[in-house]
C-alpha cells in the first residue's frame, strides 16, 4: 500500500527490509474565507530580494501582489526599504551582499508585514525539511517555504527516514548507517551528525517533547514496535504502550507536552491514538477510513494528519478535545498526499503528494496548493520548523 510506505506502522517491516511582473487594481481583494490586501512593489537593486518578497507574501495568504496596492512596498536593496500602507509604515534597512542575503532580508519583511497585517504569525524564516529519494537511498535537504536556497544536509547513499525538528538548528531522523535503523540527529547549519540511539531492533520516530527534556520514540527491543518517552538528559526510558499483536509509530506531542499522538494498527487497521505521559491512559481518535496515519499537532490544538476514503489521501484536521474525527475538516482536493507538517501560522502544512512538496492553505476557501519547487526527483515526509 502506497500510503503506508513511510508510515511507521508498516515501517516496522519496510525500515527492516531495507531497513516575477504584476497586473493592476487598487485596493483590497475580498472573498469569502479571507481578506487579501494589495501590494505593490517597486525595489531597485538585486530582484532575488523581490522574487522572494513575492513569493513569501503571496504564500502566506494574506497578500495579493498587484502593479498598484492599497500597501507600496519601495526602496532599494542594500538601502531603505519601506512598506506603507492602510495607516502602517514598516520597513529595514538592507545591507545585503549576494543573493542569499538579499533573500533572507525578504523574508524578514514578509514577516514583519504578515504579522503587522493579520493576526498570524510569519513563516518565511522557519525552513522545511525533508527527503530526497532514490532508489534505495534517501538524503536529508533543507529549504525555505519560498523555494529558495536548498541545502543537502547528508551523503550517506543510505535510506533516510522521517526528519522531524529537535530544535531550531537540529533534526531528528532514522537512518541506517549502522546496518540496522537507529536515530540520528544532524546540525541544518554545520551539517555536523551524530547516532543517538540504536537499540536491538527497531529504533525509529524519534520527536522532542516541547519542553526539550523528553523524547518520544518509537522501539522493538521487547518484541513489536511500542511507543516509548526517553529522558533527554538521563537517559532512562519508560514503556507507554503493551499492544502485543500491533505496532505503534509516528508520535507527535501535544503542545503542552502532557500527551502523545500516535498510530496504531491494534484495531487492524492503522488509527491514530492519544496517550496521556503521566497515566498512560490512551483513547481511540479515528473511526473514519480506512487508515489514518501521520499525525503532527499544532501549537494551536489541532492535529493534521492524513485519512484514506474511497481509494484516495487526503489531508485532514480534528481538535481532539472534540471527541475524535466525527467533525473532522478535510482540506485540499483528494490525492496520494503524505506527511502534513503544520506552519507556525496554524494555517499552512506542507505535505507530499506524487512525488512532490507542497504548501497547503487549511482555511476554508482558502489558496490552492501551491508546489515548494519544481526540481525533478522524489521528494518525501516533509517537517516544517515551528
Amino acid at each position: 500500500m502506497k500510503q503506508i510506505k513511510y508510515c511507521i506502522v508498516a515501517l516496522g517491516a519496510v525500515l527492516l527490509a531495507a531497513i516575477n511582473g504584476f497586473a493592476a487594481v487598487e485596493g483590497t481583494v475580498s472573498r469569502e474565507g479571507a481578506e487579501k490586501y494589495t501590494v505593490s512593489l517597486d525595489i531597485k537593486g538585486d530582484q532575488a530580494f523581490v522574487r522572494s518578497l513575492r513569493r513569501n507574501l503571496e504564500l502566506s495568504g494574506v497578500f495579493e501582489i498587484r502593479s498598484s496596492g492599497s500597501i507600496k512596498v519601495s526602496g532599494e536593496v542594500g538601502g531603505r526599504i519601506t512598506a506603507e500602507g492602510r495607516q502602517k509604515v514598516m520597513g529595514l534597512n538592507s545591507q545585503a551582499k549576494d543573493a542569499a542575503s538579499a533573500r533572507n532580508e525578504a523574508r524578514v519583511l514578509a514577516n514583519k508585514m504578515v504579522e503587522n497585517y493579520s493576526n498570524q504569525t510569519g513563516f518565511a524564516l522557519n525552513q522545511i525539511a525533508f527527503v530526497s529519494k532514490h532508489g534505495n537511498a534517501g538524503e536529508l535537504y533543507v529549504c525555505y517555504p519560498d523555494g529558495y536556497d536548498m541545502k543537502k544536509l547528508t551523503s550517506d547513499s543510505k535510506e533516510a527516514v522521517g526528519p522531524r525538528w529537535k530544535d531550531s538548528q537540529t533534526l531528528f531522523y532514522t537512518g541506517f548507517l549502522g546496518g540496522g535503523p537507529g536515530v540520528y540527529e544532524v546540525n541544518t547549519t554545520t551539517g555536523k551528525k551524530a547516532r543517538r540511539w540504536n537499540f536491538k531492533g527497531l529504533t525509529t520516530g524519534a520527536t522532542m517533547s516541547p519542553d526539550g527534556r523528553s523524547v518520544a520514540i518509537i522501539l522493538s527491543i521487547h518484541g513489536n514496535p511500542e511507543l516509548y518517552v526517553i529522558d533527554a538528559v538521563a537517559g532512562r526510558w519508560t514503556r507507554l504502550t503493551t499492544t502485543k499483536n500491533a505496532s505503534e509509530g509516528q508520535p507527535c506531542w501535544s503542545p503542552d507536552g502532557s500527551q502523545i499522538v500516535y498510530v496504531s494498527d491494534e484495531s487492524r487497521y492503522p488509527q491514530l491514538y492519544v496517550i496521556d505521559v503521566a497515566t498512560k491512559k490512551k483513547r481511540r481518535l479515528t473511526a473514519k477510513g480506512s487508515q489514518n496515519v501521520d499525525p503532527d499537532w499544532g501549537s494551536d490544538g489541532r492535529i493534521t494528519y492524513i485519512t484514506k476514503r474511497g481509494g484516495t489521501s487526503q489531508i485532514a484536521i480534528l481538535d481532539p478535545k472534540a471527541g475524535g474525527d466525527a467533525n473532522a475538516v478535510l482540506v485540499a482536493e483528494a490525492g496520494n498526499w503524505e506527511h502534513p507538517s503544520w506552519a507556525c501560522d496554524n494555517r499552512h502544512v506542507v505535505a507530499s503528494r506524487d512525488k512532490a512538496l507542497f504548501i497547503v492553505d487549511t482555511m476554508e476557501d482558502g489558496d490552492k496548493p501551491v508546489r515548494l519547487f519544481n526540481n525533478d526527483g522524489k521528494w518525501i515526509t516533509p517537517s516544517w520548523k515551528k
